[in-house]
C-alpha cells in the first residue's frame, strides 16, 4: 500500500496483512476471529455471513476494539417488515485496524459486497451465492 495523504512524506511503501473468514454466525464465528486478530494481527480482516440486522452492527465496534467496522447486513428488509422469524442470513464487513482508520474511507456497501479504500488500494469483500440459490444469475448480475 502506499499511502499519499501526506502523512507519510518519505512514500515509504507499507504491505498488508489480510484474512478472509466465513464466520456463519457472529456468535459463532467471533471466538475465532478475536483468536486469528489475536495470534495472526491481521490489518484487515474480510467477513462474510455475520447474520447480523442493522442494530446489531455494533457488536463488531463492542468486540473488537482494535479494528475499525466498515460492515453492512442482509437482513434490512426483513427487519423491515415486522417480527424477524426464521434463521438469520448474510451479512459482510471489513475490519481495518485502527492504527489504519485515518487513510480508510467507505466506497460502497451492500447486502453482499462492501468496498473499502485504504490509501490508494480498494478492497472488495463479496458474498457470492451458492450453486443451489435460486435467483443465482440475477444476484451475480
Amino acid at each position: 500500500m502506499h499511502v499519499t495523504d501526506g502523512t507519510l512524506a518519505d512514500n515509504r511503501t507499507l504491505s498488508l496483512s489480510v484474512i478472509s473468514y466465513n464466520m456463519h454466525g457472529f456468535n459463532q464465528g467471533s471466538h475465532s476471529v478475536r483468536d486469528l486478530a489475536l495470534s495472526s494481527e491481521p490489518d484487515v480482516f474480510l467477513l462474510q455471513e455475520h447474520w447480523l440486522t442493522p442494530a446489531n452492527l455494533s457488536k463488531f465496534d463492542d468486540n473488537f476494539p482494535s479494528y475499525q467496522c466498515f460492515g453492512s447486513s442482509a437482513m434490512v428488509s426483513c427487519v423491515e417488515t415486522g417480527v424477524l422469524y426464521g434463521r438469520p442470513f448474510g451479512g459482510v464487513a471489513i475490519l481495518v485496524r485502527n492504527h489504519l482508520r485515518n487513510f480508510c474511507q467507505l466506497v460502497c456497501a451492500d447486502e453482499r459486497f462492501i468496498i473499502v479504500a485504504i490509501g490508494n488500494l480498494i478492497i472488495v469483500n463479496v458474498y457470492l451465492p451458492c450453486a443451489g440459490t435460486a435467483d443465482r444469475l440475477f444476484v451475480l448480475s
